[in-house]
């Protein structure tokens, strides 16, 4: 889905004349999100209603923030900079986490008495300098999610969403399609941002699957890590060789795995299996 273009800037943001200006800060990969077009957009995909338990990762100034705000009545706020921290503390209805987000533990975040134990919804324009350890740091609380809306540089979402077979299918695409239905939703460019990033952007829509393989996740994670390892040469270079490091014999359905392949030809669901029949052994997966 592509939406129009509007270079008129959100009349909410923080950075206004109520809250102050902000110097957008390159340590922390700030880029705000102007474009009420683009804001629009977003919220809408997001649908956002009364009672929902939202995360929102990064508010910045507040161009999502403030319109989920207005349509839920309150919602928890992932903030690192301190100056941002301290202004959406005066704001009614933002409760705020000070943190790195790869320091939170979205579990105790969503066992807190004011979530009731409801799934969470996480939104976000994350910092796109660390936005694939960020998804990884989510990957285990899945289970506890109902929907996660991020922007992200475009090219990662190309890669989470990609297929066997082509250049963009790599380690990203196996483990986060194991656990999320992957589906990109709105592209964003440049000029709807302040300062302008220099990649395009989209925001991709991530739901987790009712019904995930049952799959040793730290296990499945070195597998496909060796097996993208040398993703240019057969797997039998990269990934046989770390299936060579694991107690022997092998189970049947592992011993029988086709490594005269490359990693971009298997799909998820082969990975996923190998890694059930390498749970058939007693010791844990050496580190990749």
């Amino acid at each position: 889905m592509k939406a129009p273009v509007s270079r008129r800037p959100a009349p909410h943001l923080l950075s206004g004349p109520a809250g102050g200006g902000h110097q957008a800060r390159k340590r922390f990969g700030q880029h705000f999100l102007t474009d009420e077009a683009i804001i629009g957009g977003i919220v809408r995909a997001v649908g956002p209603r009364p009672g929902d338990a939202l995360v929102e990762i990064g508010p910045g100034l507040g161009a999502i923030t403030q319109p989920l705000l207005e349509r839920t009545g309150g919602l928890t706020v992932v903030e690192i900079d301190r100056d941002l921290a301290e202004r959406w503390r005066a704001r009614q209805g933002v409760t705020v986490v000070e943190s790195d987000v790869l320091k939170v533990d979205f579990g105790a975040l969503a066992d807190e008495p004011a979530r009731a134990g409801r799934p969470l919804r996480l939104v976000g324009n994350l910092p796109y300098n660390i936005s694939t350890p960020i998804l990884f740091h989510l990957l285990p609380w899945a289970h506890r999610v109902q929907d996660q809306h991020f922007m992200l540089q475009k090219e990662v979402i190309d890669r989470m969403a990609a297929g066997p077979g082509g250049k963009d299918y790599g380690r990203l695409s196996v483990m986060l399609q194991w656990r999320y239905r992957i589906e990109s939703i709105l592209d964003v460019p440049p000029a709807s941002f302040d300062p302008p990033p220099r990649v395009d952007s989209a925001v991709v829509r991530m739901v987790p699957l009712a019904a995930p393989p049952a799959v040793d996740e730290t296990l499945l994670g070195a597998l496909v890590a060796a097996a993208f390892s040398q993703r240019r040469k057969l797997l039998r270079h990269g990934l046989g060789r770390w299936m060579e490091e694991r107690p022997q014999p092998l189970p049947a359905a592992a011993a029988a795995f086709d490594l005269q392949r490359r990693a971009e030809e298997v799909p998820v669901a082969e990975f996923v299996a190998l890694a059930q029949a390498l749970a058939q052994t007693a010791d844990a997966a050496p580190a990749a």
